[in-house]
């Protein structure tokens, strides 16, 4: 009769463990698969966004293998997007190759890409304040930060390293007029999301003087560049993906226009 009772014991015993060991299985694989769901969802978007980009630059962009020769179909852009004003290129970081968007709400395109696709990449627009043709003293051009493929304005941050801005010094601006807009970088780093940086408008010579000195004293390290009151800037301003409140920013100046 013992020897009964203490089998049923083991027996109920196992019984129990696999239950138990049944349920952890179970968890675990729950756990799993919405992790691996997670992983699709949010790979997914940039995957997609990243092809699309790829698409419109095979469509709208010639280049020699060594990136000379650079050229843009601006025709067949506008056909796909009214609201393109502008291409620009960094020949390194190389991946910096996108069409300029603009339109008359700064949200717009945060989350729609160049062909009006819902994605977290959105676009690289300009400033709804800004002039389409670059006449300001200040154009400012935004693009995201992505945490996955480095697409969209996220390789901006080389710029922190002050050899790196020696050694890629500049960034070209195509438009639509058929000229093409050389910018030599003289300042980069973190600031605000409301820092003057941000200025377009300026009161007098003098004012905008006095913005682009505070310019390069927000900047990580100083380039020798001239600015003057007759100087042409381009902020390039992305995420930081730190603080909500803070941005990397790069800004050159128009050194050449061909």
């Amino acid at each position: 009769m013992d020897r009964r009772k203490e089998k049923d014991r083991r027996k109920k015993k196992r019984t129990a463990f696999n239950i138990v060991s049944g349920a952890v299985l179970i968890a675990a694989v729950c756990v799993f698969v919405f992790a691996l769901y997670q992983l699709v969802i949010t790979l997914v978007p940039y995957y997609s966004g990243g092809m699309e980009y790829d698409n419109i630059k095979d469509i709208a962009v010639t280049a020699d293998e060594d990136g000379s020769g650079f050229s843009v179909d601006f025709d067949a852009l506008l056909r796909e997007n009214r609201d393109t004003v502008a291409w620009i290129r960094f020949d390194q970081p190389e991946i910096i190759s996108y069409p300029v968007v603009k339109s008359a709400d700064n949200k717009e395109y945060l989350t729609k890409t160049f062909s009006a696709n819902d994605n977290r990449l959105g676009a690289i627009f300009m400033d709804m304040n800004n002039s389409s043709d670059f006449s300001d003293r200040n154009t400012i051009i935004y693009g995201h930060h992505m945490n996955v493929g480095g697409e969209m304005f996220s390789q901006l941050l080389e710029y922190e390293s002050e050899s790196f801005c020696k050694e890629n010094p500049n960034f070209y601006i195509y438009t639509p007029d058929g000229k093409v807009r050389t910018y030599t970088i003289f300042a980069a780093g973190v600031v605000k999301d409301m820092a003057e940086n941000y200025t377009i408008d300026f009161a007098s010579d003098e004012d905008y003087e006095t913005y682009l000195q505070t310019c390069r004293e927000s900047s990580n390290y100083q380039v020798d560049v001239e600015l003057n009151a007759q100087s042409k800037v381009v902020t390039l301003s992305t995420c930081t993906n730190v603080r909500d409140d803070e941005r990397f920013i790069v800004q050159g100046v128009l050194t050449a226009e061909d």
